[in-house]
């Protein structure tokens, strides 16, 4: 099997096509058993839509437009900008699905040490934008001290093995608890955990407080991360720099490949499918390049052209 962008696109519509919809046909999105059948497969979406993020196209209108004129040979049909909008939409828990089914169709899933961080989803920049947003509410005003900036909008909280594989996430307000938003995650998926007792957690400082590591511990969790002021030595310490660098070059790649902070997105919705889509993209460049063999399963060159 090659790697390469075309290689991929098929590949991933083998797999959306076979396991994910005609296995589990209850993933796909809602329609009414009557009514004209989509020309666009879901399975057509999913590949779609990783590929406009592996590409760079932030817009919806021009990544068509490039679509049309260089993939027809892969997709026989292709959607206005509007209808691929409204169906991207729709089909975010699809989106959902397909990453945890590509995840644990790799090797990379059984990796017993992860990395956890949060990120900033930058939503706008201008006070009018804040105000009169859709998102308003949910979004809000935070500062990212790895970067130095004020920023409006949201953080995605990320949960990845060492090789980048991403095993868990969740988007949450600027100024959302990140040691709850973490125990939040594995409340909701209690599976992830309980089948892997002694994992290992590598965090930052913000991730700190003893009832929070308590409950992490009663969960089966390891938690490592370095030594705040005032604490005593934490064991490990001399690890952690290299290593916490692999999470700040996960969210890199998220950001300066995938494009992560200029997703486009208006509405909750909007915002949510469109940094799933980027993270499919990231999980089905891992999981491709892994059925291959290749040297770095986070490697993007391959089919960012």
């Amino acid at each position: 099997m090659k790697t390469d962008l075309d290689s991929l696109a098929t590949a991933l519509y083998v797999k959306s096509d076979d396991l994910l919809l005609k296995a589990s046909p209850h993933l796909a999105p809602w329609r009414p058993k009557v009514g004209i059948a989509p020309r666009l497969t879901d399975a057509e979406l999913i590949t779609l839509a990783v590929m406009q993020a592996l590409l760079g196209f932030v817009s919806e209108a021009r990544w068509l437009r490039h679509a049309n004129s260089h993939l027809r040979h892969l997709f026989p049909y292709l959607p206005q900008q509007s209808g691929y909008n409204k169906r991207l939409r729709h089909a975010a828990g699809l989106i959902r699905s397909a990453v945890r089914v590509l995840a644990t169709d790799t090797s990379l899933w059984t990796d017993d040490v992860w990395v956890v961080d949060s990120t900033p989803v930058e939503c706008g920049r201008s006070r009018e934008t804040a105000k009169r947003s859709e998102l308003a509410g949910w979004a809000q005003y935070g500062y990212c001290a790895s970067h130095t900036r004020y920023f409006w909008g949201l953080r995605l909280h990320l949960v990845c093995t060492l090789r980048g594989l991403p095993v868990a996430f969740a988007l949450a307000g600027a100024k959302a608890n990140e040691q709850q938003t973490l125990l939040d995650i594995f409340a909701v998926e209690p599976e992830l955990l309980a089948a892997r007792p002694g994992q290992t957690l590598i965090g930052d400082k913000n991730y700190f407080g003893a009832a929070f590591e308590a409950q992490l511990a009663d969960s089966g969790v390891s938690l490592l991360r370095q030594t705040r002021k005032g604490e005593p030595p934490r064991p490990g310490a001399a690890l952690f720099k290299p290593l916490r660098q692999t999470i700040e070059s996960i969210n890199q790649t998220l950001k300066g490949q995938l494009d992560l902070e200029r997703h486009g997105g208006r509405t909750p919705a909007g915002v949510m499918v469109r940094v799933l889509q980027r993270i499919l993209a990231l999980t089905a460049a891992i999981w491709h390049n892994d059925h291959t063999d290749a040297p770095i399963h986070r490697s993007l060159t391959a089919f960012d052209h």
